[in-house]
């Protein structure tokens, strides 16, 4: 049981690394989510108080379980989030929710509606729902989805959810940052399993048709049938598992047991193959360059020889007069010089 830091503590303003890393080990949410706030922030103080409560708490990361979610236009993914996210807590575990919501493409403002969407979940002591923008971060997850997730390991969560926007290149990008990919489709088959992107399918861990309830179970029980066929056809990425297609009712809470018991499955085969190891290992060098191509991006943007041409190149490439390879090796090399 984590102790709770006092009441009267008003964290939206605490900006000491030291009593942000002691009260965050404490397992104090108001802690947590100031800490996520410092992360998300573009300001350079904030980033440096972030990055130093992260070095703190660094030691007590790594043993949730990181679990993905993706699903398809109207699977009713927040709707078997949060019923899975109130299985978890019923059988004593802390659930962490990071969900990546979709930015205007104008403003950059998020629309936010996670804990509107899932009402009980967020109103549960053992859970933790962390709505963030994903801006204009490749693959619609928020640049710093991996410093939440380490920071909501250290408070204590057990199981930590990342819920992708769904579009483009996000589902990719969740897979490398997470244990388990779990991809949420709905009854149909036939024409909807024509309209599951290969890759997505590949990349798939496990499978759970949602709204396998009332007069859609038949067609869930088919769509199981021909989503589990197709991935047999397809090489699996891993020798030690082939990824499972389940039913689950969000609705009616079933199926959520023999979900997580497949998520624990995988986890103790992951572990027991080295594989959960590696996996970390690797993510853990993906989140480095990725730092490093968006440090180098920036400081490139900045250097005064690369600002004052930038504006006119970029009109010369968008009017089609100038090559974009062109370009680009004219403004690295005014950046080398």
């Amino acid at each position: 049981m984590h102790a709770k830091s006092p009441a009267a503590t008003d964290y939206r303003r605490v900006s000491d690394p030291d009593a942000l890393a002691t009260a965050l080990l404490a397992g104090e949410r108001r802690a947590l989510a100031r800490a996520i706030t410092l992360a998300e922030s573009t300001r350079d103080d904030h980033r440096r108080i972030a990055e130093a409560v992260i070095d703190k708490v660094l030691p007590r990361t790594g043993k949730a379980i990181r679990l993905g979610i993706t699903g398809t236009p109207g699977v009713g993914k927040s709707t078997f989030i949060e019923a899975f996210g109130r299985y978890l807590t019923a059988a004593g575990k802390r659930v962490a929710v990071l969900a990546v919501d979709p930015s205007s493409a104008l403003s950059g403002g998020s629309i936010l509606g996670d804990k509107t969407r899932m009402e009980e979940l967020a109103r549960d002591p053992a859970a933790f729902i962390r709505p963030s923008p994903a801006g204009r971060t490749l693959g619609g997850v928020a640049r710093r989805t991996r410093e939440a997730m380490l920071l909501a390991e250290a408070a204590g969560f057990d199981v930590v959810i990342i819920e992708t926007v769904g579009v483009g290149q996000s589902e990719t990008a969740v897979a490398e940052m997470v244990d388990l990919f779990l991809l949420l489709l709905a009854p149909g088959g036939g024409d909807e399993l024509q309209g599951i992107k290969r890759g997505i399918m590949e990349i798939a861990d496990l499978v759970v048709v949602n709204k396998a309830d009332g007069d859609l179970l038949p067609a869930a029980r088919l769509a199981a049938t021909e989503y589990g066929s197709a991935l047999r056809l397809m090489r699996a990425k891993l020798a030690f598992w082939r990824p499972r297609v389940l039913l689950a009712s969000a609705l009616n809470r079933d199926g959520l047991d023999a979900v997580w018991r497949s998520v624990e499955d995988f986890r103790k085969a992951a572990e027991a193959e080295g594989e959960l190891g590696r996996r970390r290992a690797q993510q853990a060098n993906t989140w480095l360059w990725g730092e490093i191509r968006e440090g180098l991006t920036a400081a490139f943007r900045a250097y005064p020889a690369v600002a004052r041409a930038l504006p006119e190149i970029e009109r010369r490439v968008a009017a089609g007069q100038l090559n974009p390879a062109a370009a680009a090796r004219e403004l690295l090399k005014r950046f080398q010089k």
